[in-house]
């Protein structure tokens, strides 16, 4: 019996050892004796390594107790906060998490802590505020941690097809951190991710067949991946389908819908959102147009740190729209947005400093915002940066480097480029002088609806510049512009419309363009509508009036109205005669050059200096035969320019 019973026995002493032995193992996973421990368990937990089954609300629970005494808890506390394991989604606690994760030892945790950060500050999230200055320089760390930078989130995406690690691993190869810039492995981890049902990676798996981002474009499919992840409540998502909606992106363009998914977004905070809702109610695109409620979006947006918010909440600070205006301010959100690169935003601040608006007037610093802003591409900083070289605006003059900057704004059809070129070669400014490739340019713009431009293309067809000379097409371009309130296109027109040229004669459509032009103090139009108010011509009759047109324009230094009001205060009209103030302003016209005047000045010496009232009859009783017969007076004076 003994010997039969023993190998029994020992079976069961070695099978109670091997149960001993688990126990002791499983007691020793789940009762840690170092926080080091404890992170490695809540790890476990987490992704259901070691044969552990998942739990996230313990895995955080442990990091919470870790994180007393090991910062590198936070890390992966962040980590839960910002996907929403065990805990609820919230980006701002996930953010002081990774914050509180930093420490001098830089190892896989905190590096992973840091990589986050990074992203946050250079996309941000609802609640945390991008700064993208902060994002270079974390993601410089990350950099010079290599591959320990990314050791973590890449065991937790290959080895335990985390959906959340798979994509955050996918924003490495798409922003080329660590690795090698790679849209195609970029487009398969984020594909990963989304087919595991995570809102982040559908989100920007839609982003990647909107724009065609290591996949074939398809616009269909991209909405389908954003609507999955906007049900979900991805924020980003939710704005990218207004966006869709406002562009008509794989669905019919709506306003209306675009506007209603920019609010769903907005309200829950997403920045991108907010600027967008921000710009509909400026424009009145989707809604009606509320400058006080493009201006609150536009500041929440900016408050959360987004440059476009920022750059657009400076414009509206520079014009007074929906706020106060405030140049100081604006110049404040100028410098916020392009401090962290945003082109139009640098070169709005270089053009601050040009002009002295809301800042001390400083043209080096205008040019030192212009050059960051071309660095970046922007096509206004190119016109801008070529004003300056002609200009000589913070730089010594170089008019052949102007029409460089003017021609590369111009490539890019920057309609006020072209204007500026087509002056460059009209006039031989850094170029040789060019009258077709003149007209060229200034038709380019003109087509584009520039004011400037389609004046100076009717003024090339009145005279003959560069094209063949069309009186028609002259009046059709001065037309254009004359619409859209330019007052040398206004002048011009009412020229056409009083003289018959491109157009039927008719003097009361020329006083009517006439005085639009003289209500914006344009000198040639004032006294051009004095001279038909004067005669009669067109308008009833009004000597007074004409009398204050021609003061004002004669004051604005317009020669021939210097002539014209000269001439009433000689002749009485509209004024009493005063032939003091005649000879001065015959004088300043002749100086001017006038003819005209410099005639009518001479007889007014003779009558006021060579005649004696005691010998003759009064001189300004004489009429001008009366002074011709006497030979006080040779000739006729020329017409009035």
């Amino acid at each position: 019996m003994a010997t039969t019973n023993t190998p029994i026995l020992q079976q069961l002493i070695h099978y109670s050892r091997n149960a001993f032995v688990k126990i002791v193992n499983n007691n020793a996973r789940r009762l840690p004796f170092s926080t080091s421990h404890l992170i490695e368990q809540a790890e476990n937990y987490l992704f259901g390594r070691e044969g552990y089954s998942k739990n996230c609300k313990l895995s955080v629970e442990l990091l919470k107790k870790a994180a007393y005494t090991n910062k590198s808890a936070f890390a992966i506390l962040g980590f839960c906060y910002e996907f929403g394991f065990g805990v609820s989604n919230d980006f701002k606690t996930a953010e002081k998490c990774y914050i509180s994760a930093i420490h001098q030892d830089h190892d896989e945790r905190t590096l992973f802590a840091i990589s986050r950060l990074a992203f946050l500050r250079k996309y941000g999230r609802p609640g945390v505020a991008i700064d993208r200055i902060e994002a270079q320089k974390l993601e410089s760390l990350v950099v010079k941690g290599g591959l320990k930078s990314i050791a973590w989130i890449q065991r937790a995406a290959t080895q335990d097809h985390c959906s959340a690690s798979q994509y955050c691993l996918g924003v490495f190869y798409h922003d080329g951190l660590i690795f090698k810039k790679d849209e195609n492995v970029a487009f398969c981890w984020y594909k990963k991710s989304a087919e595991q049902g995570n809102c982040r990676g559908q989100g920007i798996l839609g982003y990647c067949y909107g724009e065609g981002f290591g996949v074939e474009k398809n616009e269909a499919e991209a909405m389908r991946w954003y609507r999955l992840a906007a049900a979900q409540g991805e924020t980003v998502a939710i704005y990218n389908i207004g966006y869709c909606y406002e562009d008509g992106i794989g669905v019919v363009k709506n306003v209306y819908e675009a506007v209603k998914w920019y609010t769903i977004a907005a309200e829950q905070g997403n920045a991108f959102a907010q600027n967008s809702l921000g710009y509909c109610y400026e424009d009145g695109i989707g809604v009606e147009e509320n400058h006080i409620m493009a201006s609150k979006w536009y500041k929440l947006s900016a408050n959360q740190g987004y440059p476009w918010a920022q750059c657009n909440l400076g414009y509206c600070h520079q014009n007074g729209i929906g706020v106060t205006k405030d140049a100081a301010a604006s110049v404040e959100w100028y410098k916020k947005a392009a401090i962290q690169g945003h082109a139009r935003a640098q070169h709005n601040l270089g053009f601050c400093y040009q002009n002295g608006i809301g800042i001390k007037k400083n043209e080096v610093e205008a040019m030192k915002w212009f050059q960051k802003s071309c660095e970046l591409g922007n096509i206004f900083a190119f016109h801008s940066l070529g004003y300056c070289f002609q200009n000589g605006v913070g730089v010594q003059v170089n008019e052949r480097e102007a029409v460089y900057w003017y021609m590369l704004s111009a490539e890019h059809h920057h309609a006020p480029a072209e204007l500026s070129l087509g002056y460059c070669y009209r006039n031989g400014i850094g170029v040789e002088k060019n009258e077709r490739e003149a007209s060229k340019w200034f038709r380019r713009s003109a087509e584009q609806g520039n004011a400037v431009a389609q004046n100076s293309l009717g003024f090339c067809y009145e005279e003959g510049i560069g094209v063949t000379k069309s009186s028609k097409k002259a009046a059709y371009w001065y037309m254009q512009a004359a619409r859209q309130n330019n007052a040398w296109a206004q002048t011009n027109l009412g020229f056409c419309y009083a003289n018959g040229l491109g157009v039927k004669q008719n003097p009361v459509k020329a006083v009517y363009w006439y005085r639009k032009a003289s209500q914006q103090n344009h000198a040639r139009a004032q006294d051009k509508m004095a001279i038909h108010l004067q005669n009669g011509i067109g308008v009833r009759q009004n000597l007074e009036l004409a009398f204050d047109l021609f003061e004002r324009a004669a004051e604005n230094n317009h020669v021939a109205a210097q002539f014209h009001l000269a001439n009433c205060f000689e002749k009485g009209l509209g004024c009493p005669v005063d032939l003091g103030k005649a000879t001065i302003w015959f004088e300043r016209a002749a100086m001017a050059g006038c003819r005209s005047s410099h005639e009518r000045l001479r007889r007014l010496l003779v009558r006021a200096c060579l005649l004696s009232p005691d010998s003759l009859p009064s001189i300004t009783a004489m009429s001008e035969q009366d002074l011709l017969s006497n030979g006080f007076i040779v000739g006729h004076s020329a017409a009035a320019a």
